[in-house]
């Protein structure tokens, strides 16, 4: 896969280098309309220090401001062991040197993305939803697909994409607002609409409705083609394609919408969590390729191999060229990937587990009866007793 982790480091650069391109129009234009004739530099000046901020953020603590905006917390091998033993089999099928750290979102919606500006710091994030609804195989899978997306470098690229085009979005809309309230008018009104200033006006209010359409077709457009590439290695990971293929489906069928999630978050989960109807159809403005084509695809292989991959991919789509590069099709291996002995468990159990750790973090104090009911006994609760709802024991807090 060198191939894909060159092209994604190049469209890094590209990326970064045309979103300091737009802010820089964006800040011309608006200072411009906003400061009179001569404010363009100023505009810049602004726009250059948002881009600048937002590229730094990006770089340092982009992951953390993802995984902040998810609402995602952090969780260690003795509050879900389940989780963390599948997360260990994949690192060690991905030939990662470490793993990746592992979040949680208390979220009934099935989702997951990666993050992390490379391999070494990457982390995971699961939903509450996800946890409870996939078996084992299945979340298998999804975790395949989100290591995938580390090894492949994508967590870098889609992390400088949305963070940049969120830069932009926050840019144009301080000056649409500065506009509605008035901006502009008085210089406008002074200068008797002398210099183009009419023209300059069109100009910034064009700038400021289109900059933030254009910012995601930027970030839509650094490819779709990653999320093929995710899903063709987690087939070989788990050599299991049928386990990514059930996940699919039933998040694509669960109703719950992802509440954590933002239009600059969207292309880093699994499957779109803000659009349903993504698996119906794809376009330019698709963060993520049809999900039934993707089903059909992993379903069509024979084994868990790139060449069964790329194969699935021609056939599905009718194209002539598949999608996985040369030197993974050269380096295929169909032999059984390294794993380590699984931890059986019933997704009673794996739903237990996470509704133990989310009353952890909330502060519920757990106590345990002797009839074999567990209390879950809320901070603010209001007495220094708790009565048993099976055998009426009282005990005390």
């Amino acid at each position: 896969m060198w191939e894909q982790i060159a092209a994604n480091k190049r469209k890094s650069v590209v990326l970064v280098f045309f979103t300091a391109l737009l802010l820089v129009a964006l800040g011309w234009f608006g200072g411009e309309y906003f400061w009179g004739r001569g404010g363009g530099p100023t505009g810049v000046i602004i726009a250059a220090v948002v881009w600048f901020v937002m590229t730094l953020t990006a770089w340092f603590q982009g992951d953390h401001v993802m995984l902040a905006v998810s609402g995602a917390r952090k969780v260690e091998k003795k509050d879900m062991p389940i989780l963390f033993n599948v997360v260990e089999e994949m690192t060690l099928a991905a030939g990662l040197a470490q793993m990746p750290a592992i979040y949680v979102i208390d979220d009934p919606a099935p989702n997951a993305f990666a993050t992390g500006r490379r391999a070494e710091n990457a982390s995971v994030a699961v939903t509450s939803g996800l946890l409870k609804r996939l078996n084992r195989d299945e979340l298998q899978g999804v975790i395949a697909h989100e290591i995938g997306h580390i090894r492949n470098r994508d967590i870098q690229l889609m992390l400088f994409a949305g963070v940049l085009a969120g830069a932009i979005v926050i840019l144009a809309e301080v000056g649409l607002r500065g506009m509605w309230f008035g901006g502009g008018r008085s210089r406008s009104r002074r200068d008797g609409g002398q210099d183009g200033s009419g023209i300059i006006a069109i100009i910034a209010i064009v700038l400021m409705i289109l900059a933030p359409i254009l910012a995601r077709l930027i970030y839509f457009a650094v490819s779709r083609k990653r999320e093929y590439l995710a899903d063709a290695s987690a087939a070989t990971f788990t050599r299991y394609p049928e386990g990514l293929a059930s996940a699919l489906e039933k998040i694509s069928r669960a109703p719950d919408k992802l509440g954590g999630a933002t239009s600059a978050t969207a292309p880093m989960y699994i499957i779109n969590p803000l659009k349903r109807v993504d698996h119906m159809a794809a376009n330019a403005t698709s963060t993520h390729p049809p999900i039934d084509e993707r089903i059909r695809i992993l379903r069509s292989m024979g084994s868990g191999s790139f060449v069964d991959y790329d194969r699935g991919y021609m056939e599905v789509k009718g194209a002539k060229k598949g999608v996985i590069p040369g030197s993974a099709l050269k380096e295929d291996s169909t032999e059984p990937a390294p794993v380590r002995e699984k931890v059986s468990a019933s997704q009673r159990e794996i739903a237990r587990q996470v509704d133990d750790f989310f009353y952890r973090k909330d502060g519920y104090k757990q106590i345990e009866c002797d009839c074999g009911t567990v209390l879950k006994i809320p901070p603010d609760f209001g007495s220094s007793e708790a009565k048993c709802p099976r055998c009426g024991t009282m005990h005390k807090i």
